[in-house]
């Protein structure tokens, strides 16, 4: 027990306790919290508290997790790729890493909420060294612990590495599976959280993944981003587009037209590629042309819906603001009514 780092000299550690003491013992930490909350949420609500031994009873949460097996439509092949939901290594190991860096100190329980497409892992304090992306290549390794001697103990018992090659592996892992990465939200001053997707997001991202199974992770994690319509820097979209992995204008790429043909997703292409601005504006003159003129109100009711779907309502109305902009300076068109009520004419 000391060589494991369970105990110290002999006698029983708050480690101890932890992962290997019985559920009645748990007074001994107050006023830490030993407990671990897993909770279901959506159409059906439920939740089971676990205390320690955290050792065996991180098992027990896992089997309250419904991990079914889902078919996914793999290119070239009849035959579905069938895979669970979660794969259980990548569950403990968000489990794991939140009982090792909890700060008990704040008397707070971990929770595991379960939803219908992913699980997230709330654990109290922030993180505690250097940011994510450090880690997610496997290129640095962890100086200091904020709990040193349980880390030391869940390394001695594999439950953790001291590494830092966790997450590289979680983003591994899910990468394999052909699923999105995970998040890890760091936005919070006071705690962690971690999100396991257990549910394809963009069907030509996870084809994307199947039928380039060589794409370096760093490019993985930028198409995963793009997904999930989260913002990448203008750099790194000149590679991908050279590539031919994206198609669309910064900063809204989206997966490629050959991607989408392995698919079978071509409408869902062409709804978020939609037209290029002279489209737009040969659409906006024709109607002037036929009816006079167009209020906004009316521009709008002709474009938005054709305007692409990887756009949010905002910029949709900000792109329409633009064309307008864009044909009044060139002479096309004019206000011939107020700012604040414009009524648009052909010039």
């Amino acid at each position: 027990m000391d060589r494991a780092k369970l105990t110290a000299s002999g006698r029983v550690t708050r480690t101890a306790l932890l992962l290997l003491g019985r559920a009645e013992a748990a007074h001994h930490l107050q006023p830490a919290i030993a407990q671990i909350t897993w909770r279901l949420e959506g159409a059906e609500r439920g939740y089971e508290h676990f205390g320690p031994p955290f050792l065996l009873t991180v098992n027990d949460l896992y089997a309250r997790i419904r991990n079914i097996n889902q078919k996914i439509d793999v290119p070239n092949r009849l035959v579905p790729l069938e895979v669970p939901k979660y794969e259980k290594w990548v569950v403990l190991e968000a489990l794991h890493n939140a009982i090792a860096h909890q700060d008990y100190a704040r008397q707070s329980r971990i929770i595991v909420t379960e939803t219908l497409d992913c699980l997230t892992f709330e654990s109290a304090g922030r993180f505690i060294e250097g940011q994510v992306s450090d880690y997610t290549l496997g290129n640095r390794t962890p100086q200091r612990y904020r709990n040193p001697f349980l880390a030391h103990a869940m390394v001695n018992v594999n439950m953790i590495d001291t590494m830092g090659y966790g997450i590289l592996r979680m983003f591994q892992e899910q990468r394999r599976r052909f699923y999105p990465l995970p998040d890890f939200d760091l936005s919070h001053p006071d705690k962690v959280v971690v999100t396991v997707h257990g549910k394809v997001i963009d069907p030509n991202y996870t084809a994307l993944l199947m039928d380039q199974q060589d794409l370096s992770l760093e490019t993985v994690i930028l198409l995963d981003r793009i997904q999930k319509r989260l913002p990448i820097e203008k750099d790194d979209v000149k590679p991908l587009r050279k590539q031919g992995l994206i198609e669309g204008r910064y900063p809204n790429p989206f997966v490629a037209a050959h991607v989408a043909s392995v698919t079978g997703d071509r409408a869902q292409y062409i709804k978020n590629r939609a037209f290029d601005d002279e489209h737009y504006k040969q659409m906006v003159v024709k109607y002037l042309e036929r009816y006079g003129r167009a209020s906004r109100q009316d521009i709008e009711k002709l474009l938005l819906d054709k305007v692409s779907e990887v756009l949010d309502e905002k910029q949709k109305l900000n792109k329409v603001s633009n064309l307008l902009g864009a044909m009044s300076r060139a002479g096309t068109i004019r206000n011939a009514g107020s700012r604040r009520f414009p009524s648009w004419v052909l010039k």
